[in-house]
């Protein structure tokens, strides 16, 4: 067991180290067993934060994201975090204003992500297969740059699909 750990903290490192020294504008961290975003990541990449535009957390064990995340990444255009375990977002979701797309299907939300209806890029939203019963259709609509939006396989009443 402590190896196939070591492993995984390996892997994360290199995944890491690879996205510094390449200067990439991508941070990879998919199918790393993480169950949190490691914090010492944020020391390793407050250099070059600001030049990363696609965050993959995808097929990981998250059940949340903080606060320091949304705000460390501001700059990001596209997050990816489909099949964790996540049930919301932090309020400070806010701060990625140049987000444009962000995939949270096959987590955990109940509720629609509400803080996403603020962020003036988003274009595309992907929310299949969660949990999600009630849709703030009039915020959707007055998405100024939305294009896309996923709610297959949510059980959203008749009503909610007819809105939307």
């Amino acid at each position: 067991m402590l190896r196939k750990m070591g492993e995984a903290v390996a892997r994360v490192a290199r995944k890491v180290n690879e996205t510094v020294e390449s200067s990439s504008d991508t941070l990879d961290l998919a199918d790393c067993k993480l169950v949190s975003f490691p914090i010492c990541i944020y020391k390793v990449l407050r250099n070059v934060s600001d030049q990363i535009h696609l965050i993959t957390l995808a097929n990981n064990e998250l059940k949340s994201l903080t606060s320091k995340f949304m705000t460390t990444f501001s700059q990001l255009r596209e997050l990816r975090l489909e099949g964790n375990y996540l049930y919301r977002l932090p309020n400070e979701v806010s701060s990625l204003q140049h987000l444009r797309a962000i995939d949270l299907s096959r987590n955990q939300f109940q509720d629609f992500p509400e803080q996403l209806t603020t962020l003036p890029a988003l274009e595309t939203i992907n929310l299949e297969e969660n949990e999600i019963v009630d849709v703030p259709v009039e915020k959707l609509a007055a998405m100024p740059a939305l294009r896309t939006i996923n709610l297959r396989l949510n059980p959203l009443s008749a009503e909610e699909l007819d809105a939307l």
